[in-house]
C-alpha cells in the first residue's frame, strides 16, 4: 500500500509540475522517478544504473525511428508533397464528399506530420472545399481536426505511438500497430464524422469566418504557388508507403518460412529503423525534384530541434518505467488490488485519458501512461499483471492508450488553440465542438478496442 500511495502521489505531482508550474515533461518526468526511487527504497547506486539503463535502452530501440519518420514528415511538408496528397483525394472525394474528403485527407497526412501542422497545411484546402461545395465551415473544420487527431494517436510513425511502442516493448511490431490503427480508426472517424455534419446544422454562426469564396480559393492558390510545382503522386506517397511494404514483407518471410540470403535481405529492410530510413532516402528524390537539396541541412535541423524534446520524455518516461519495475508495486497489484487488473485493457485508457485531460499533450500522456504500464515482454510490468503479454493484446493496450489521450482536448492542449485560432471559433465554443468531438472519439475508439480485445 505504501508503494502504491507512493505512485498517485508521483503522479499527481507530475501533472501538477507539468500543468501548472509548466516545467517541462522531461525534467518533471525525471525528477518525479528519481524522488519516488527514493521513497520506495530503491539504493543509490542501484538507482544510477535505473536511469542509465532507461535512457540508452529506450533511445537505442526507438530514438532512429523517430527521428526518420519526422524527417520523412518534414520533407513531405516543405516539397508540398504532403499538399499533393491532399489534391488527389481532393479530385477524388471533394466535390461530392467534401467532409469525408478532408477527413480522409486530415487522416493520411497526419502520419508523418504533427497534427498542429496538418491542420494549418490543410487550411486553407478546408476553406477552398466549404466555399467550392457550400458545406458548413465548422462541419469541415471537425472532419479536419477528427482526420488528423486520429492517425496522431494511432498510427506511427507519428512520434507519440512510436515512443509509447518503444517502452512497452514494441519496437518491431509497427506493422501489426500500423494495421490494427487504421482498423480501429474509423470507429474514432465515423462518430466524428456524424459530429461534424450536426455541428454543421446546428451551429452554423459558431465561426467568425470572413473569407469570401474569392480570397479563400486565392489565399490556396498562393499556398500552392509557394511550392512552385508540386511533385509527382507516386514521388509524393512513395516515402509513407515504401517503409509500410518492407515490413509487411518481412512479416510475410517470416511467416512462410523462407530461408536463405534473400530472407536476411528482405528481413533487414523490414527492420522499423531500416524501413523509416529507407523512406528518408527515397523523399530525397521529393527535395532534388523541387531543387530543394540545399535545403537538406536545414531541414535535418530545424527537425531534430523538434523531436529532441520528445526522445528525451521518452527517455525519462522509461526511467519512471524501469522505476515501477524495481518495486513491489506489480505484486502488490496482483495479489491486493485485483480490480486493477480486472480492467484489463480499459486500464491504460483512463491514466492516458487522466493525463491527457491534466496536462494536455496527448504525446506526453502516450509516453508516460506506456512508462507505467511497462514491458509486455516482461513479469513484473504492470501490463503483464494484468494478463497482456502477446504482441497482439500489448498493440490494443497500446490503442487503448492512444484513445486516452485523444480525451479531451481542451484549453491547455495546443491543437485546441491550433483548430479554434485558424478556424475563428471563440475559445469557450471550442468546448462544444473540438473538446466534446474528442471525448465522442476517445470514448467510441475505446469501446472498439475493448470489444475487438474479446475476439484477440
Amino acid at each position: 500500500m505504501y508503494v502504491l500511495l507512493c505512485l498517485l502521489v508521483a503522479i499527481v505531482l507530475m501533472i501538477f509540475a507539468i500543468s501548472k508550474l509548466k516545467i517541462h515533461p522531461f525534467l518533471a518526468i525525471l525528477a518525479v522517478s528519481i524522488v519516488l526511487a527514493f521513497f520506495v527504497g530503491i539504493p543509490v547506486n542501484e538507482l544510477v544504473k535505473v536511469i542509465e539503463s532507461g535512457f540508452s535502452g529506450i533511445i537505442a530501440s526507438i530514438g532512429v525511428v523517430i527521428i526518420f519518420g519526422a524527417l520523412i514528415g518534414s520533407v513531405l511538408e516543405k516539397t508540398g508533397a504532403a499538399l499533393k496528397l491532399a489534391d488527389i483525394f481532393v479530385r477524388l472525394l471533394g466535390e461530392k464528399h467534401p467532409q469525408i474528403a478532408i477527413m480522409i485527407i486530415g487522416w493520411i497526412v497526419s502520419i508523418p506530420v504533427f497534427c498542429d501542422s496538418g491542420f494549418i497545411l490543410l487550411n486553407p484546402i478546408k476553406k477552398s472545399l466549404s466555399n467550392k461545395t457550400g458545406v458548413s465551415y465548422v462541419c469541415m473544420t471537425m472532419a479536419l481536426s477528427a482526420g488528423l487527431f486520429a492517425s496522431h494517436v494511432f498510427i506511427p510513425p507519428t512520434p507519440g505511438p512510436i515512443a509509447a511502442a518503444g517502452m512497452m516493448g514494441l519496437e518491431n511490431n509497427l506493422l501489426l500497430i500500423i494495421l490494427l490503427g487504421a482498423i480501429i480508426s474509423p470507429f474514432a472517424l465515423i462518430p466524428a464524422l456524424l459530429f461534424a455534419n450536426y455541428c454543421g446544422k446546428k451551429m452554423k454562426n459558431i465561426a467568425r469566418d470572413d473569407n469570401s469564396k474569392s480570397s479563400a480559393i486565392e489565399e490556396y492558390d498562393k499556398l500552392i504557388a509557394s511550392y512552385g510545382k508540386l511533385p509527382g503522386g507516386f514521388l509524393s506517397i512513395l516515402p509513407v508507403i515504401l517503409p509500410i511494404i518492407l515490413m509487411a514483407l518481412a512479416t510475410i518471410v517470416n511467416a512462410v518460412g523462407i530461408q536463405g540470403y534473400a530472407k536476411d535481405i528482405v528481413i533487414f529492410l523490414g527492420k522499423p529503423m531500416i524501413a523509416l530510413m529507407t523512406g528518408f532516402i527515397f523523399s530525397l528524390f521529393l527535395l532534388h525534384s523541387s531543387g530543394k537539396m540545399s535545403k537538406l541541412g536545414e531541414l535535418t535541423g530545424n527537425t531534430l530541434k523538434e523531436v529532441g524534446p520528445i526522445i528525451f520524455i521518452t527517455a525519462a518516461g522509461s526511467v519512471l518505467g524501469k522505476v515501477i519495475a524495481s518495486t513491489d508495486f506489480v505484486e502488490y497489484v496482483k495479489t491486493e488490488i485485483p480490480f486493477l487488473t480486472g480492467l484489463g485493457i480499459v486500464f491504460p485508457f483512463i491514466i492516458a485519458a487522466i493525463l491527457k485531460t491534466a496536462q494536455g499533450s496527448s504525446t506526453v500522456a502516450m509516453m508516460t501512461t506506456a512508462s507505467i504500464m511497462g514491458y509486455f515482454t516482461t513479469q513484473d510490468s504492470l501490463i503483464y499483471a494484468m494478463g497482456i503479454d502477446s504482441p497482439v493484446t500489448a498493440t490494443l493496450a497500446l490503442l487503448a492508450i492512444g484513445a486516452g489521450s485523444m480525451t479531451v482536448s481542451h484549453a491547455n492542449d495546443s491543437y485546441f488553440w491550433v483548430v479554434t485560432s485558424f478556424s475563428g471559433i471563440e475559445p469557450e465554443k471550442g468546448y462544444k465542438t473540438q473538446t466534446l468531438m474528442t471525448l465522442i472519439m476517445g470514448v467510441s475508439s475505446m469501446v472498439a478496442i475493448y470489444i475487438l480485445s474479446l475476439f484477440l
